[in-house]
């Protein structure tokens, strides 16, 4: 019931209007008129951001049930005449509900079980939207440095999910199913090698989808949920990397 929600963090970088947060505006809807909601920008990495931001106000006790939300609405910030940017990327909305239960501390607790995050600032000008509120008041367009973002995608994600099997002592094989922020079937395909995942393994969308930033993951879980492949406490690993740069992963017990 949506009124069993205390806590609701919704991920995007096109949001409805510059304040309030995008994040009330779904909660009015919903009926919900108690909690907390608020938005959260970290571009492609933003779900996994919210995941672990949501499941920090559970784990300490101020929140019991937690909506958290990737949309994204990319066409309105495309360059149209930019073909080397504008055919990579779609529009989509995701949710999971996370809920505090009481777990004996092991990798057996269903759930967020570790989640890592990182940003470095230094590369902002190699993925980013050229406007905002406080840059002229124009809205600006999406702007990419392809080749650099690919070549840091592939080290960044790396280490992350290295971070987060090493901080839980799990084994790339343990992994029921790998589910990445779908942006380019290169980088999903030379991570799974990397880490010594079969392709069968990996939850791929990229080509019903696109590339729907912080929408990516959950829409992937959606899909890999309701085709039957996720089943309850299969261990996923989940990883992303966006503008910033910004990056991270999370490992959940479904």
């Amino acid at each position: 019931d949506a009124q069993d929600i205390d806590l609701i963090v919704l991920a995007t970088a096109t949001p409805d209007n510059t304040f309030p947060a995008t994040a009330t505006a779904v909660q009015a809807q919903l009926g919900i008129h108690h909690g907390a909601a608020f938005d959260i920008q970290a571009v492609c990495s933003g779900f996994v951001y919210g995941l672990s931001t949501a499941d920090n106000f559970l784990k300490c006790g101020q929140h019991k049930r937690a909506l958290v939300i990737g949309a994204e609405t990319f066409s309105r910030i495309l360059d149209w005449e930019d073909r080397t940017t504008c055919v990579l990327f779609g529009d989509g909305a995701g949710a999971v509900v996370l809920e505090a239960q009481e777990g004996g501390g092991t990798l057996e607790d269903r759930g967020v079980l570790s989640a890592h995050l990182r940003s470095d600032g230094r590369h902002y000008e190699k993925l980013y939207v050229d406007g905002g509120a406080s840059r002229g008041q124009e809205v600006g367009h999406l702007r990419m440095s392809g080749r650099e973002v690919f070549k840091h995608a592939v080290i960044n994600i790396a280490q992350i999910m290295e971070e987060a099997l090493e901080a839980t002592g799990v084994e790339p094989n343990d992994i029921d199913w790998f589910v990445p922020h779908q942006a380019n079937k290169r980088i999903l395909d030379g991570t799974a090698r990397r880490f010594g995942m079969t392709e069968d393994k990996v939850v791929i969308t990229l080509d019903k989808h696109g590339n729907t930033s912080a929408a990516s993951i959950p829409l992937a879980l959606d899909v890999a949920f309701s085709d039957g492949r996720l089943k309850q406490n299969d261990l996923i690993l989940l990883e992303a990397m966006g503008g910033g740069f910004t990056w991270g992963s999370v490992l959940v017990r479904w």
